[in-house]
């Protein structure tokens, strides 16, 4: 497989953000989604590791589009504070067990321009 992928982005504090994630095998193909109907799990964190603050976000499993949508939505988003740089990994589960980490990176965090938060 030709994964885990990163990705680093800046998130502004409050606002949705949503990104979409295409898993290919090594050689290109695309890599089939439809024994993973176990879901996905996006998982945001302030350091590597089971200790420290953690937040769920909303990931989405396609198995007909073999996709995985990825979201923090604002009320999600109001738990991260802005100045801060968080971790993230968007993992997929079979009905085995079997778990691959599809993506992982970093996430920094700025208060929306708006001040609305």
């Amino acid at each position: 497989m030709a994964f885990p992928g990163t990705y680093n982005f800046s998130y502004y504090r409050g606002d949705t953000y949503q990104f979409v994630i295409r898993p290919k095998n090594a050689n290109g193909s695309i890599f089939t989604l439809d024994d993973y109907d176990g879901g996905a799990l996006f998982t945001i964190a302030n350091r590597r590791g089971s200790t420290g603050t953690q937040i769920t976000a909303t990931a989405v499993v396609d198995t007909n589009n073999h996709l995985v949508t990825c979201t923090i939505t604002p009320t999600q988003g109001r738990e991260l504070s802005s100045g801060t740089t968080y971790v993230y990994d968007v993992q997929i589960e079979n009905g085995a067990g079997t778990v691959f980490t599809l993506l992982t990176g970093s996430i920094t965090v700025t208060d929306d321009v708006t001040g609305a938060v």
